[in-house]
């Protein structure tokens, strides 16, 4: 007869039965995030808004920017980014009496004009996205279309008799040097100057919320220690208004005259055949001439180049932030940049009407310890000046790659062979 002696291991409660090792084996889960599944009713905007993940994501080690896709329906122009209006002013209005010319019309034209010369006209451009060329017969048609409304309506109350002669004002002319990438001003018979120092419209631009420290280190008392601007407002150095996207810089552009017509050697401009003599003197005006200036800077229309995606809880990335004239940047050489600001930083590749794809980053967030637990996502996208970027109703998409631990369970074992006994 075989007999076995099957040994048995007491178990002895004081311990675990299973031993926590410190093993773990890493585990990779990719959720795919969409803008139109936030709650719209409580969310509005499509760059701001939280959103529920559709499990827990547990002892997560690590988050990376995996893929992505943004539409490109941006408007560069806009009236909350304030970089809509344009001022500019007739300084020196064609006089019909000087020239020898009687003309009831023309003198009261020139009445009209004169009496504002010191005064602004301001314009404002339609929001949107433009090319050179719309952005040159934009500003044209506006110009012209401020002077005439105000003329129109100068003659109607001084001169009625007079109102039903008066046309129109077209005096204005602005064409795109494409190949010096400059914008050129012009007018048949009026000088004229492009107000861009005018503090008002150009000098308070990005409101800065003062609460927040990290985003500008000027203060409210340093605010009002600045003449002319407006409470949470500081003064920009690039992208201050509409004349720094046209090319201007902060000084005023003052037109000049010439007895030869300015001309653009490359080709036809304003139409086929014109040869390159975009501006021509008005010749129903006797000695009337011609003034014109040109942008002393090429046109910049693409807006901003990137925008930053951020994700509470994931921010990794640190940003420099506008320089501000205040007492801190005055008296320190400190910097006023910000740490963890954002999770990832997106570059605008293309131009509207468009949309982009692309992947692998090294847009990440490296928790050490892991984090416990991740549910939900408050996400945000700006840009530089913090400014939410406009989607619309167009749909964007990010993918986040989970690199997850998950504790492993001691396998070892110990199995003795049996002793067999034999009778």
């Amino acid at each position: 007869m075989l007999h076995y002696n099957i040994r048995s291991t007491p178990m002895n409660r004081n311990h675990p039965i299973i031993p926590n090792q410190q093993e773990y084996l890493q585990n990779k889960k990719v959720v795919s995030i969409h803008s139109n599944d936030r709650d719209a009713t409580k969310y509005p905007s499509a760059a701001d808004f939280e959103i529920e993940l559709p499990q827990d994501y547990l002892n997560v080690e690590g988050v990376k920017l995996l893929t992505w896709s943004f539409p490109s329906n941006y408007s560069v122009f806009t009236n909350a980014r304030q970089n809509i209006q344009l001022a500019f002013k007739i300084t020196d209005p064609y006089n019909p009496g000087e020239h020898g010319l009687y003309s009831p019309l023309q003198s009261a034209i020139f009445a009209a004009l004169y009496s504002n010369k010191d005064n602004h006209y301001v314009i404002t451009i339609e929001e949107g996205f433009y090319n050179p060329g719309q952005m040159a017969t934009e500003l044209k048609n506006k110009m012209n279309e401020a002077v005439n409304m105000y003329v129109m309506q100068y003659i109607a109350t001084n001169d009625p008799s007079l109102s039903s002669s008066y046309k129109s004002y077209a005096k204005f002319v602005v064409v795109y040097n494409s190949v010096n990438q400059k914008l050129w001003f012009g007018n048949t018979t009026d000088a004229f100057t492009m107000v861009n120092s005018d503090i008002n419209l150009y000098g308070v631009q990005k409101k800065y919320n003062l609460n927040c420290a990290s985003r500008s280190s000027i203060t409210q008392e340093e605010v009002l220690l600045v003449p002319n601007y407006a409470h949470g407002a500081i003064p920009q150095y690039a992208n201050w208004g509409l004349p720094a996207y046209l090319g201007f810089t902060r000084i005023d552009a003052v037109s000049t005259t010439s007895t030869i017509p300015p001309r653009f050697y490359y080709g036809d401009v304003v139409q086929s055949g014109d040869n390159g003599f975009w501006l021509i003197p008005d010749k129903t005006l006797p000695g009337s001439s011609v003034w014109y200036l040109t942008a002393p800077l090429k046109i910049n229309l693409m807006g901003d180049a990137y925008f930053y995606i951020e994700i509470d809880g994931l921010n990794n990335l640190d940003e420099t932030s506008p320089y501000s004239l205040s007492k801190f940047t005055m008296h320190t050489n400190e910097t006023n940049g910000v740490v963890n600001s954002a999770f990832a930083k997106i570059a605008v590749c293309t131009a509207p009407i468009s949309q982009w794809f692309d992947q692998s980053t090294d847009c990440f967030k490296w928790f050490n310890p892991p984090a416990e637990r991740i549910r939900k996502l408050r996400i945000k996208v700006r840009y530089h000046n913090n400014e939410l970027v406009t989607f619309g109703h167009f749909e964007w998409s990010i993918s986040l790659e989970m690199l997850m631990l998950t504790p492993q369970i001691n396998r070892k074992y110990h199995a003795p062979m049996p002793e067999i006994q034999l009778k």
